[in-house]
């Protein structure tokens, strides 16, 4: 069942999206080559803690961090590790924060150094695709609105949507009702309503769609060890406006490319 959220509950999610942010903000000054992505973990636990927030990835269903780094090929949910970054890397940073009662998720996908015309291409029309999709996130549209933009795009471009990976609704649980999935017909699945929290996540791959999951229960890789990209903003339908909650700005400020 989908959980509408009141005008002061999407607030209390804002809050939480605004220590988000700046939380991404203090790892974007660190994301560079010869760092541990592990290091990168430690700075924004840290922060979120100071903040008297929680990450809400840490020891979800076992998960063992508080921020999902995926490197290359890793598609999501890679694991903080003692893995030096390089050139030539992409890394995915997703991260969420619960803060008084409410959750709020957010990732980004970082260039490390100088990296190849196509991966920065796969970058650019992933970002892209993320507003996109959130231009169609409008009272009295429907999810499959979502989808359809997000997919349509990204295949014009000729990358690759992952299927069995969506985005989702969020608020007092860190996944809830509805799936956000980043392909879909126009017109389909559920009705955006007043009060719906969702979160929107392309994945996009340079070669093919297929994905693997690791040993480990959690790393999804692609099947072909291409590169693969992700964002994410947490946003709120209104009747008369769609507000993103998260930002990308103190990224953004700390991390040129």
């Amino acid at each position: 069942m989908i959980q509408y959220k009141t005008f002061e509950e999407v607030q209390l999610i804002k809050e939480s999206a605004q220590i988000l942010g700046k939380a991404h903000g203090e790892v974007a000054k660190h994301v560079k080559a010869g760092v541990q992505t592990s290091f990168l973990d430690k700075i924004a636990e840290e922060y979120i803690r100071d903040h008297k927030g929680v990450p809400s990835f840490k020891g979800y269903n076992g998960f063992p961090a508080s921020l999902c780094i995926s490197v290359n090929e890793v598609v999501v949910h890679g694991f903080p590790s003692n893995y030096v970054l390089k050139d030539g890397d992409i890394i995915s940073v997703d991260c969420g924060v619960f803060h008084q009662g409410f959750h709020s998720d957010c990732a980004y996908t970082y260039p490390v150094g100088e990296v190849s015309s196509d991966i920065l291409s796969l970058l650019k029309a992933t970002k892209e695709s993320l507003y996109l999709g959130i231009e169609k996130a409008t009272f009295g549209n429907r999810v499959g609105d979502i989808g359809h933009a997000i997919q349509k795009f990204v295949e014009s471009k000729g990358f690759t949507i992952v299927r069995e990976l969506v985005g989702h609704g969020l608020g007092k649980h860190l996944h809830e009702a509805p799936e956000v999935p980043n392909y879909g017909k126009r017109g389909s699945g559920p009705l955006l309503n007043e009060g719906l929290v969702i979160a929107i996540e392309p994945m996009v791959n340079l070669g093919t769609r297929n994905i693997v999951q690791e040993r480990d229960g959690w790393t999804i890789r692609t099947a072909d060890r291409k590169a693969s990209a992700h964002y994410e903003h947490t946003v709120a339908i209104f009747k008369d406006r769609t507000e993103i909650l998260t930002t990308h700005q103190y990224i953004e400020d700390n991390y040129k490319f």
